[in-house]
């Protein structure tokens, strides 16, 4: 009698994995990332900022405006 519980408990959990049971999300990979993710290092401090918050001139990064000035 033991024997069929545990073998009806074993099939009922089968069945539960197989069918049930949510698969875990995949990560996306890299090359869908956003550029934003990207960090670079200011030119004048070495703060690093993101490729989307910092400021571009003459092919030099910056964290901010004073930054830029100063290098100026």
């Amino acid at each position: 009698m033991l024997l069929k519980i545990l073998l009806l408990i074993g099939v009922i959990a089968l069945v539960y994995f197989l069918f049930f049971k949510k698969k875990p999300l995949t990560q996306t990979s890299p090359k869908e990332e956003d550029a934003s993710d990207e960090m670079v290092a200011c030119h004048s401090c070495g703060t690093y900022v993101t490729l989307e918050d910092a400021l571009l001139s003459n092919g030099k990064y910056y964290c901010s405006q004073e930054c830029l000035e100063q290098q100026k």
